[in-house]
Parts: structure tokens; C-alpha cells; sequence
């Protein structure tokens, strides 16, 4: 696997292989991977012949107090998992190669961004968007790939995709769980054995949310059963638990026509983590 840091030499490279009929898929990370990003990669093969991954721990997409500093930072055991899942190239930009000197531009994305996670995290998705529309410019794929368990920020990706006129298809991957259903995430490398455990009861307490809302009951009193069960397994705070539109992510009170989405994002120990889950007739 070929690994580059310099744009002209990632612009270099593609641009060949572009010109030689290759389509190409982006697959953009943080690092710190587990089995859902080897899913991601498994998926980006399916659909191209030549795989870039990226990895980059985004500075603009955390606000001050946040995890930036102690975000797990494993370059090196990363991009052997990455060989051996077949992606072709990595690229590993510094934060001066993405951000220079002067730096002064950001994208701000409305509608699916303002609620849950743009609520609890004032400028987050601003970074987001900002991040993922510079290397949608610097790699220019056919095809990008991301990870359902981040639903609201795969809802802003394909909002800021449409609205610019970008050529990538957004696609979506489902979420790879644990044995007893809970999402992986590189931030459940913060938690202890209990609190892992104690964890588990995220995806439960959504699963018999979606069961309930299915057979009738007001989806007011399902969410706050959820609530009651994750603060009774020791979720130390529950930032939110919704049913939404699965795209414009408004608010719903009740099942209708269009999909639907049940998210949640609650704090554990040290890690605060996000789950989420469709509900369909």
C-alpha cells in the first residue's frame, strides 16, 4: 500500500491512475480502526478497483474540552489493517497539508446538521463538512464511503454533495456491532470492562424502543423508556433520544410514510457514544 502526505503527489498519482480508466473509491477516517472501517474498505472494493483511505484526525470537527488530544492516534497499526483489507493507497495529510497558513475558510451546511449532534455540538458539523469537502476536492473519487453509525453526519455529507453539485456518490455502510449489538467505535477503547458491558444497553434500550413505537405505543413514552433503561445501566448522561426523518432528520411523533431513524447519543465513563437504529413497517 502506497502512503502519501503531499498533495502534488497525491494529485500525481491519482491523475494517472484516472487517466488509465480507474475508478476510484475515498474512504475517510480518523484512524484509531476497527472492524466497521475494514467493512468500509471490503465495501469501497466492491465498487472500484483502486481504494483510497484517509486519515486524518480533524481538529475543526472538535470543540474546546473535547477529545482532540487523547482522540487514539495508531498510524502504523492502522495502515497494516488497511493493506490487508486491499486498499491501495492511504493518505495521511498533517494539519498544516490541510489547513496552511492563513487558513480561512469554513463550510456551514443547514437543515439535517442543526439538531442532536449540531445542537450538543455548536460548529462540529461546520468542521465536518469543511473536512469532508477537501478531500472529496483532493482525492476526487467516483464513490466515497461512510459509516451508518454516524447517521446525522452522513445525512449532512449528502445534503452538502447535493446542494454543491459534487460528483461522488455517498454511499452508506451498515453498522458492524459486537456480538451483543453494540456499535463498535473507536472511542469504546475509552471505556473499561464494566462500562463496556454496561454499554451494550444502548442498542438494547433502542431495539425495544423501535419494537414498541411498531406495535403502537406513543413514541413520547417509548424514547422515554429508552432513557429510563440506559440511565438504570449507568449512562451517566443521555444527550438525546429521538425518532426522526431518516434524511431531513425533523422531528417525528409518530411512524408515516417516509423512513424513519431512532438516534441517540449518551455518555458512559469516559466516552460519550452514538448509536442508532431504523425503524420501518
Amino acid at each position: 500500500m502506497q502512503i502519501i502526505r503531499d498533495l502534488p503527489a497525491l494529485r500525481a498519482t491519482l491523475g494517472e491512475r484516472r487517466l488509465a480508466g480507474d475508478r476510484i473509491a475515498l474512504v475517510p477516517t480518523m484512524g484509531a480502526l476497527h472492524a466497521g472501517h475494514v467493512a468500509l474498505i471490503e465495501e469501497a472494493r466492491r465498487r472500484a478497483p483502486l481504494v483510497v483511505a484517509s486519515i486524518f484526525v480533524n481538529p475543526r470537527q472538535f470543540a474546546p474540552g473535547e477529545d482532540l488530544d487523547r482522540y487514539p492516534r495508531r498510524e502504523r497499526a492502522d495502515a497494516q489493517m488497511l493493506e490487508e483489507a486491499g486498499c491501495a493507497l492511504l493518505w495521511a495529510p498533517s494539519a498544516d497539508t490541510m489547513y496552511p497558513q492563513g487558513f480561512a475558510t469554513s463550510v456551514t451546511v443547514g437543515g439535517p446538521s442543526e439538531p442532536l449532534e449540531g445542537a450538543a455540538r455548536p460548529g462540529h458539523f461546520d468542521g465536518v463538512a469543511t473536512v469532508v469537502l477537501k478531500l472529496l476536492n483532493q482525492v476526487q473519487p467516483d464513490v466515497a464511503l461512510f459509516g451508518e453509525k454516524d447517521w446525522q453526519q452522513l445525512a449532512v455529507i449528502r445534503r452538502l454533495v447535493a446542494d454543491l453539485d459534487l460528483a461522488a456518490e455517498i454511499v452508506g455502510v451498515p453498522i458492524v456491532r459486537d456480538d451483543q449489538g453494540l456499535a463498535l467505535s473507536s472511542r469504546n477503547a475509552y471505556l473499561t470492562p464494566e462500562e463496556l458491558a454496561a454499554a451494550r444497553a444502548l442498542p438494547r434500550a433502542l431495539g425495544e424502543a423501535a419494537g414498541a413505537i411498531l406495535k403502537g405505543q406513543p413514541v413520547e413514552a417509548a424514547l422515554a423508556t429508552a432513557c429510563a433503561r440506559l440511565s438504570e445501566a449507568g449512562f451517566s448522561a443521555i444527550d438525546y433520544v429521538s425518532l426522526r426523518d431518516a434524511e431531513t432528520l425533523a422531528p417525528l411523533d409518530a411512524l408515516g410514510e417516509r423512513p424513519a431513524r431512532l438516534l441517540a447519543a449518551a455518555k458512559i465513563g469516559a466516552a460519550r457514544l452514538l448509536d442508532n437504529l431504523a425503524v420501518a413497517r
